[in-house]
């Protein structure tokens, strides 16, 4: 469900960083994965890499030199995850319940241990991927007919018909919306 221009609007929303992100093996990255990725995805990538939008969404990317912030990392840990929910008895969102259905990270959301996911069902091409939000700490999914660049969008834009968010412009109160890469903000940690 991508829609044209979505990077594109967001960089004039919310400016990436002045030098380019590190390059990604896209082939190598779907390889590991096991799937495809979508374009608009790869777009969002390679315009800001690894970090974190308003404070809020830390994106996902492959091969992050942040365990946190790689897709590689965060797929197989989340994979773990809901396998040990589900078999505990936690119920899947109806997205899931269709046979071959699976659900793959693209970001979290900072201090509240939720996720965004794609919605990969059997028969659809990763540019038809819908995204799952799911709170993190309890069993709450809400699902949004929209790509990921899209639905970041109406997040920093206050349009997402969404139940979360809300502090973004309760308590952050964007005047501004900013990127900070993964570097900036957790690269200082390390040194």
């Amino acid at each position: 469900m991508i829609a044209p221009g979505a990077v594109d609007a967001l960089a004039r929303l919310c400016p990436p960083p002045t030098g380019p992100p590190p390059a990604v093996d896209w082939t190598r990255a779907e390889r590991v994965l096991g799937a495809a990725l979508p374009a608009d995805y790869k777009q969002l990538v390679e315009t800001y890499g690894d970090g974190i939008f308003d404070d809020t969404i830390w994106l996902l990317v492959p091969d992050s030199a942040y365990g946190e912030c790689d897709l590689h990392a965060q797929t197989t840990e989340r994979d773990e995850i809901l396998a040990d929910l589900w078999e505990m008895g936690e119920e899947k969102p109806a997205g899931l319940l269709e046979a071959g259905a699976r659900v793959l990270p693209w970001a979290f959301e900072e201090g509240t241990g939720a996720f965004l996911y794609w919605l990969a069902r059997p028969g659809q091409q990763p540019d038809e991927w819908t995204v799952l939000y799911n709170e993190g700490r309890g069993p709450m999914w809400e699902h949004h007919d929209t790509g990921c660049s899209a639905f970041l969008l109406a997040v920093l834009t206050g349009t997402a018909e969404t139940a979360y968010f809300g502090h973004l412009y309760e308590v952050l109160k964007p005047t501004e919306h900013r990127f900070a890469t993964a570097d900036q903000i957790l690269g200082a940690s390390r040194r």
